[in-house]
C-alpha cells in the first residue's frame, strides 16, 4: 500500500515541476522578443485632431489662407499629438485615445513667412540644379510646390520629415474648381514604410504641417535613401487623382548641421493629357453565377466643343452586342452644358451565352440636340477584339468575376 502512494507522490511533483518550467521558458521567451526594436519605427506627430475626411467637420478650412492659418495655429494647443501609426484600425484611422508628448517646438513655431525667409540658406546647391533641370513643358503644367523639412535626430537614431504644405496645387476638379489633396511618403529604395498625411478639403493650397519620426536609422545609411511623395486628391467615386509627384534623393544632402528647410516643384507622373475627344470612366463587373454583366458610366471629361455655345449637353449610349449582333441598349441622362460630366449610372445586362467570348459592349458619347440630329462626340468599345485599354479592361473582367473593375479610356472618333 505504501509504494503506489509514495509513486503518486512523486508523479505529482514531477508533474508540477514540468508545468512550471515550460511557463518559464514561455515567459523567457516572451520578453525577449518584446525587447527587440524593429528598425524603421516610425512615430507620427500630427498638429490637430482630426486625421481623415470622414472625420472633419464641414465648417473647419485648412490651407484657405494665410489669416484662417494664423488663427488656427494660435487656437491649438502647444503640445501636438504624439500618434503611432501602427496602431492603424483596418480604415487607416487612428484610436480616439491619444497619448500627449513634447513635440518638436523648432517645427511646430516656424510660420509661413519664416519659412520663405529660411528656405534660401538652408537649400542645397543638389535642389537649386533639379529645379532648374526642370523642363519647360513640366513648368507651363503648374502643378504647384511642396514644402517640407529633413532633419536627423542623432541621440535617438531618428530620422524626422515634416510636410509643411502645398501650394498652387491644380483643381482636379473641374465643376467645383478644386481638389481634395493629401500626399503619400514612401522611403526607397525598400518601400517597406508607407505613410500618407490626412485629406484637406477643398482647397489648392493646403497646409498639411505633418511629422513622420522614422527611428533606428543610422545616419550613415540617410545617404542611400531616397523619399518618395505623391500628391493626389481624394475622389470618392473612384480611383483618387494622381496630380504629381516629388522625388527627393538623400545623396549629398548635408543634415548634421540641423534642421534643413526645403522646396520642390511638383512634376507630373502617369497623368495622360486628354486630347482629341476627351475621356470615359466606366466601370463594369460580370457575375458567371447569375449571368449578367453590371455596367457603371461614371464621369467623361475633357470633351470637345460641339456647338456654337463652346459647350455640349453630352450623354452615354450603351450597346450590347453578341457575335457582332446588337441585343440590348441603355442611355443615361443628358449633363447640360459641361465638357466634365458626371453620371454614375448603372446598367443591368443579361448575357445570352456562357462567358463573355462573344460579347462586347459600346459606349456612345452623343450631343442632345433638339434642333437636329444628336452628334456623337467620341466611340468606345470593350471586347475580347478591342484594341488598347479596351481590350485590356475587358481583360481583367474575365479574369476578375464578381469584382467591379473601373478604368478610364480615351474616346475614339465616331
Amino acid at each position: 500500500d505504501e509504494i503506489p502512494t509514495v509513486v503518486g507522490i512523486f508523479s505529482a511533483f514531477g508533474l508540477v515541476f514540468s508545468v512550471s518550467l515550460f511557463a518559464w521558458i514561455c515567459c523567457q521567451r516572451k520578453s525577449s522578443k518584446s525587447n527587440k526594436t524593429p528598425p524603421y519605427k516610425f512615430v507620427h506627430v500630427l498638429k490637430g485632431v482630426d486625421i481623415y475626411p470622414e472625420n472633419l467637420s464641414s465648417k473647419k478650412k485648412f490651407g484657405a489662407d494665410d489669416k484662417s492659418e494664423a488663427k488656427n495655429k494660435s487656437a491649438m494647443p502647444k503640445n501636438s499629438l504624439h500618434l503611432d501609426l501602427e496602431k492603424r484600425d483596418l480604415n487607416g484611422n487612428f484610436p480616439k485615445t491619444t497619448t500627449k508628448m513634447q513635440g518638436f517646438p523648432d517645427l511646430e513655431n516656424s510660420s509661413p513667412k519664416h519659412f520663405a525667409e529660411r528656405k534660401k540658406d538652408s537649400v542645397s546647391p543638389d535642389s537649386l540644379k533639379s529645379i532648374a533641370s526642370l523642363s519647360s513643358e513640366d513648368k507651363q503644367d503648374k502643378l504647384g510646390t511642396l514644402f517640407f523639412s529633413l532633419e536627423y535626430n542623432f541621440e535617438k537614431k531618428a530620422f524626422v520629415v515634416n510636410i509643411k504644405e502645398a501650394r498652387g496645387l491644380p483643381a482636379m476638379d473641374e465643376q467645383s474648381m478644386t481638389s481634395d489633396p493629401y500626399i503619400k511618403m514612401t522611403i526607397l529604395p525598400e518601400k517597406k514604410h508607407k505613410v500618407k498625411t490626412r485629406v484637406l478639403r477643398k482647397t489648392l493650397d493646403p497646409a498639411f504641417d505633418e511629422t513622420f519620426t522614422f527611428y533606428g536609422i543610422p545616419y550613415s545609411q540617410i545617404q542611400d535613401l531616397t523619399l518618395h511623395f505623391m500628391v493626389l486628391s481624394f475622389d470618392r467615386f473612384s480611383r483618387d487623382d494622381v496630380i504629381g509627384e516629388v522625388l527627393i534623393p538623400l545623396t549629398g544632402i548635408e543634415l548634421s548641421e540641423g534642421r534643413l528647410l526645403m522646396d520642390r516643384e511638383i512634376i507630373k507622373r502617369n497623368v495622360r493629357k486628354s486630347s482629341g475627344r476627351g475621356e470615359l470612366l466606366v466601370s463594369l463587373c460580370y457575375q458567371s453565377t447569375t449571368n449578367t454583366l453590371t455596367v457603371v458610366v461614371l464621369k467623361a471629361r475633357h470633351l470637345p466643343k460641339s456647338d456654337v455655345s463652346g459647350l455640349s449637353d453630352p450623354y452615354v449610349k450603351v450597346n450590347l452586342y453578341h457575335a457582332k449582333k446588337r441585343i440590348s441598349k441603355k442611355k443615361t441622362h443628358v449633363k447640360k452644358c459641361t465638357p466634365n460630366a458626371v453620371f454614375n449610372e448603372l446598367f443591368v445586362f443579361d448575357i445570352p451565352c456562357e462567358g463573355l467570348d462573344d460579347i462586347s459592349i459600346e459606349f456612345l458619347v452623343l450631343d442632345s440636340d433638339r434642333g437636329s440630329r444628336n452628334e456623337v462626340i467620341g466611340r468606345l468599345t470593350l471586347g475580347s477584339s478591342a484594341e488598347g485599354t479596351g481590350g485590356e479592361h475587358w481583360k481583367e473582367i474575365c479574369e476578375y468575376p464578381r469584382r467591379q473593375i473601373a478604368k478610364w479610356h480615351m474616346l475614339c472618333d465616331g
